[in-house]
């Protein structure tokens, strides 16, 4: 009722004016004409105060009745006049340990793919703004070169704060991962001319997120499917006619969670599954109202990741972005936070989100919030008594 009869501010407006307003009257003229003839109510607001012996007094009261009865219903409202600011800090992750580096991949000499109706670049901007707040430095990496820089464990920016290790880099091509010239698709540590693949550079980079205990983030689909790098690429397409991309298909996968797992590369392959609908997790679904982070409810998952992971790579699940699905006789994750454990020590993690085509990046930023589980510290600012606290009571007349 109360929140009815704020639905356009006229509640808060009118419980800071003065007592005379005519206000006061169309507020009673309002809530008689919303409850029904036999319900008889009582309004009394209440100034909130910050200090003294008194924490609320009252400014008035309205009501159509000498007595409610013996038993009554009673609904609180807290209002802030509108001359007051709500404004929260957030803490840095990372702040009291190692970490808090967010290396955000905006290659400009790599494709994407999965991510229709984007490009990586326009969601590195987008996720910027949404984490950047939450991460002591938050770097752009612009190309494959600085990428290769950053897999040698060298820093790319002049920041002080920049720290390699415990860091998290998030892929935004989608089911493609950008790779650098070189080193890096060379013999023995990209391409293995054996299986005439770059799924062992995938498998350098999951023994790199082992090494540097990173948070690696896929934002969509199916990860690690593709290599891209549009310069030494430039004459090989993804079967889809993408030019600057080449195909790793299963293998990329599996070879990476081999890498996380400190295993020995055997070009490993890992498959995905489309379990269709899903829905938010209740952890994920708290943590929008708290960051107030609001993607839809409901997604659709056609790369989910198979449960069989974490007993083949010695992964835990630390946090559910998606309800897991049994489809088809197995459990699957659509989305989900991995982190490699070896005697209670959690060496490199891994988000997936295994969703169709579209990427929404509030999903990649809310599954990495839910993981950390930074404080946000709210701070208000205005003067006393700028809150007050409505009361309505309501009690039933007449009978049989």
């Amino acid at each position: 009722m109360l929140e009815m009869l704020d639905s356009d501010h006229s509640l808060s407006q009118t419980v800071f004016t003065a007592v005379s307003d005519p206000s006061w009257s169309q507020l009673q003229t309002a809530l008689s004409a919303s409850l029904p003839p036999n319900i008889v109510y009582n309004l009394t607001v209440y100034d909130a105060s910050t200090g003294g012996t008194q924490l609320y007094s009252i400014v008035n009261s309205i009501s159509d009745t000498q007595s409610l009865g013996i038993t009554s219903d009673v609904a609180t409202y807290l209002v802030a006049s509108s001359n007051v600011t709500f404004a929260s800090t957030p803490q840095k992750i990372g702040a009291n340990g190692v970490g808090g580096t967010l290396y955000i991949l905006n290659c400009s000499d790599s494709n994407g793919w999965w991510i229709t109706g984007y490009t990586a670049q326009s969601l590195a901007g987008d996720l910027y703004n949404l984490l950047s707040p939450y991460f002591k430095v938050t770097v752009m990496v612009q190309n494959t070169t600085e990428l290769g820089q950053l897999l040698n464990g060298t820093k790319i920016s002049n920041s002080p704060y920049e720290n390699v290790t415990g860091a998290v880099v998030i892929n935004t091509n989608g089911e493609a991962v950008p790779i650098p010239a070189g080193y890096y698709m060379s013999n023995n540590v990209g391409y293995d001319p054996s299986d005439n693949s770059y799924a062992l550079y995938d498998y350098t980079l999951g023994k790199i997120v082992n090494q540097y205990n990173w948070t690696w983030a896929s934002i969509v689909g199916w990860p690690f499917y593709y290599v891209t790098n549009t310069i030494a690429l430039s004459t090989s397409q993804n079967t889809w006619g993408i030019y600057g991309m080449n195909m790793t298909g299963s293998n990329g996968l599996g070879s990476f969670l081999e890498g996380l797992s400190n295993q020995s590369y055997t070009y490993a392959s890992s498959d995905t599954g489309s379990p269709g609908v899903v829905s938010l997790s209740s952890v994920a679904q708290n943590y929008c109202n708290y960051y107030g982070i609001y993607p839809s409810p409901q997604q659709t998952s056609t790369r989910a990741m198979d449960s069989s992971i974490l007993n083949t790579y010695n992964l835990a699940v630390t946090t559910c972005i998606l309800n897991p699905v049994n489809y088809n006789g197995v459990l699957w994750y659509p989305g989900a936070v991995y982190a490699h454990i070896i005697s209670g020590n959690i060496t490199g993690s891994f988000m997936s989100l295994g969703l169709a085509r579209t990427p929404d990046i509030r999903l990649t930023a809310l599954g990495l919030l839910s993981d950390y589980q930074p404080t946000l510290f709210a701070s208000q600012y205005g003067a006393i008594g700028t809150s007050r606290l409505v009361v309505l009571q309501l009690g039933e007349v007449g009978g049989v």
